[in-house]
């Protein structure tokens, strides 16, 4: 692919004129880029589908293609598109229920609102990868009514839908009610029993590790109580009784459902697993007492993820900050802090929770201004992206803690041209300021300069549309293919140049 072209087909800049152009010569590479601009007309849209084939189901899905410009027999995957995208006919849907294909069925059967009698079509399809999609997106009806398919792969797809009835979702992981199944992928197959080993030897085998009958179908058994253990229309009392299942990954699902009973949220913060304590500790299910427990957990994951538990007290937020390792982050619990518990943080003795706090970007000023001017550089690089912070009060930080802030305050949205450019030469130098101040909106021409000679800003600091002309044109022969499309991607390259870039018809 061509680096210029590839830049100039993203250029917002590029005139309808040489889109019209540029179409005429694109390859995938392009194409994929012209199909979603958008400034592009429907007249374009048609040239270019009929050049690139490829480029015509990127444009079904851009919503630049109408039923009116597709035919179904010859552009199946297009008429699919627009289908997935509940703008396609239902004919077509008929024509394709019955394509000889089983990959085009099985795509189609993933689609939504298809008419009744094509539905009937699909779940009676002889290939049951076909009639497990349809499952797994169908209606509560149809999902009803697939559950008790004999293949057991069907079943696991319907325990996966959300749409299929909690009742149904219950019969699928007891068993009760329901016919037993007669199939599923391994016996399918293989002579039973048989196990799946990973270093299978057959290249053209698609059966994951593990997979195994014995006649039970065990795995896709197990796989269907996974898939309705993790169904929020699963009801809780039909799931409670796997909080001692000998299956590590079956615990493992039941402990990030939010409709936990206390009793089972209790079995679960004492599994062997660090991994299911861990999904449990983000639970917002869990209550005061157990986040509590949960927060002196040996597992540092444990208590990171619990962190992030939005109903964590502040008190035990605090603890956990200097412990867990959260960098960083804008947690939910700080997030939705009052404005009481606001002013709590800002005045904590311990420098990682106003770190945390410091991440908000709508503190009042004062509070801002106090976390700005604190004596613990975390805490300044986490309040240094704030806006409405003035040019004296980012020096500041700069003359405080140096080096450390330097890439925080680049992010700024308030940092001035002239702070931008001392950041750039900044000594010693912070590559990752070169990339901050490469895409700030308030980097000048000297700036954008400076981070050209570091590598990885360069690419960025090409696009930006303050370089002045004639270095993005010198930029086009680059020996990086990064910096060459992105250069050909400014929106400040002379038309004249993009002119003669792009073939003439």
């Amino acid at each position: 692919m061509d680096p210029v072209l590839c830049g100039l087909a993203v250029n917002a800049a590029l005139p309808s004129a040489l889109v019209d152009r540029l179409t005429a010569v694109a390859d995938v590479g392009i194409a994929a880029d012209l199909a979603y601009r958008a400034d592009l007309s429907h007249a374009q849209a048609l040239e270019l589908a009929s050049r690139v084939e490829e480029s015509a189901v990127w444009l079904a899905y851009a919503g630049r293609l109408t039923v009116a410009d597709v035919d179904p027999v010859a552009q199946p995957r297009v008429a699919l598109a627009l289908l997935d995208e509940g703008a396609g006919s239902p004919e077509w849907a008929r024509l394709l229920a019955a394509d000889p294909v089983a990959e085009r069925r099985e795509k189609l059967a993933a689609c939504s609102a298809l008419p009744p009698d094509v539905v009937e079509t699909l779940a009676a399809d002889s290939d049951v990868r076909i009639v497990a999609e349809l499952a797994l997106w169908t209606t509560p009806e149809v999902a009803a009514r697939l559950a008790g398919h004999p293949h057991a792969e069907v079943r696991r797809a319907v325990a996966a839908n959300e749409a299929t009835p909690p009742a149904v979702l219950a019969a699928l992981l007891t068993g009760e009610g329901l016919p037993p199944a007669r199939w599923c992928l391994v016996c399918d197959r293989e002579k039973i029993p048989f196990v799946h080993v990973p270093q299978c030897s057959q290249r053209d085998c698609d059966l994951l590790p593990g997979a195994s009958c014995d006649g039970s179908h065990e795995s896709t058994l197990h796989d269907m109580q996974q898939m309705a253990l993790r169904n929020p229309a699963t009801p809780t009392e039909a799931v409670v009784s796997f909080v001692d299942h000998p299956s590590l990954l079956l615990r493992w699902a039941l402990a990030a459902r939010p409709d936990l009973p206390s009793q089972v949220c209790g079995q679960l913060a004492v599994d062997p697993h660090p991994g299911v304590r861990a999904d449990l500790a983000a639970n917002p299910a869990i209550d005061d007492a157990l986040i509590r427990v949960l927060a002196g957990d040996r597992d540092h994951d444990v208590r990171r993820r619990l962190a992030h538990n939005p109903h964590v007290p502040l008190d035990v937020l605090t603890h956990l900050a200097g412990a867990a390792k959260i960098g960083a982050t804008l947690l939910p619990r700080i997030a939705a802090a009052s404005p009481d518990e606001v002013k709590e943080l800002a005045q904590s003795p311990n420098p990682a929770a106003r770190m945390l706090l410091a991440q908000r970007r709508d503190l009042p000023p004062a509070i801002r201004d106090a976390l700005v001017a604190d004596p613990d550089a975390k805490v300044v690089k986490s309040i240094a992206p704030h806006p409405g912070l003035s040019e004296a009060q980012l020096r500041a930080m700069l003359d405080r803690h140096r080096v450390r802030v330097v890439a925080k305050v680049a992010v700024n949205p308030d940092a001035t041209p002239a702070l931008l450019e001392d950041l750039a030469r900044h000594e010693p130098s912070v590559q990752k300021a070169f990339r901050e101040v490469a895409r700030h909106r308030n980097a000048t021409a000297p700036v954008l300069l400076a981070c050209l000679a570091d590598h990885q800003a360069r690419p960025i600091a090409a696009r930006h549309p303050a370089l002045p002309p004639p270095v993005i044109v010198e930029l086009l022969t680059d020996p990086d293919r990064q910096v060459v499309e992105a250069a050909a991607a400014n929106p400040s390259l002379p038309l004249a140049v993009m002119s003669d870039l792009v073939p003439q018809l």
